[in-house]
């Protein structure tokens, strides 16, 4: 079939490995094999993994709230349906440093596999330079424990 529909009532959504992140992997619902798309809905204390990929580009947009981003240690804010495009080499993570939630879709190709709990110690030293589980200095910095920050 040259195309597939995913409505929203029927996405399927869990929160990611490390952080606790809510997140919808759009890519794989819909049977797309040349990019990965998710969606990622951060609460107000939330961060994304600190990481960087080995092939993958990636372009991240700003559907709802105020997207914050740090990239290559530098932060970025930027109001809704402004986008970003990160090179693999480029260490990123958005987070939520707001009192709404903030939603993102994040596309990237080619995809690269996402499942920490599946990746070599040689492959998560070369993606998560800090740990998979490193916060951003905006919200109180060091490891978050599983699940995510605390309180969240």
């Amino acid at each position: 079939m040259p195309f597939t529909v995913l409505p929203a009532a029927d996405a399927f959504w869990r929160p990611s490995n490390q952080l606790g992140v809510a997140n919808t992997n759009l890519a794989e619902q819909l049977g797309a094999e040349a990019l990965g798309a998710r969606l990622w809905r951060l609460r107000p204390g939330q961060a994304s993994t600190r990481h960087r990929h080995v092939d993958q580009h990636e372009l991240y947009v700003v559907l709802e709230g105020t997207g914050r981003i740090r990239l290559d240690g530098e932060p970025h804010t930027l109001e809704r349906l402004s986008a970003v495009h990160a090179t693999p080499d480029v260490v990123r993570q958005v987070f939520n440093d707001t009192e709404a939630d903030v939603l993102w879709l994040v596309v990237g190709a080619p995809p690269e596999a996402a499942n920490t709990l599946e990746m070599t110690e040689e492959t998560l030293a070369h993606m998560y330079p800090d740990g998979p589980r490193a916060m951003p200095e905006e919200l109180g910095g060091g490891e978050a424990p599983m699940g995510g920050p605390p309180g969240v």
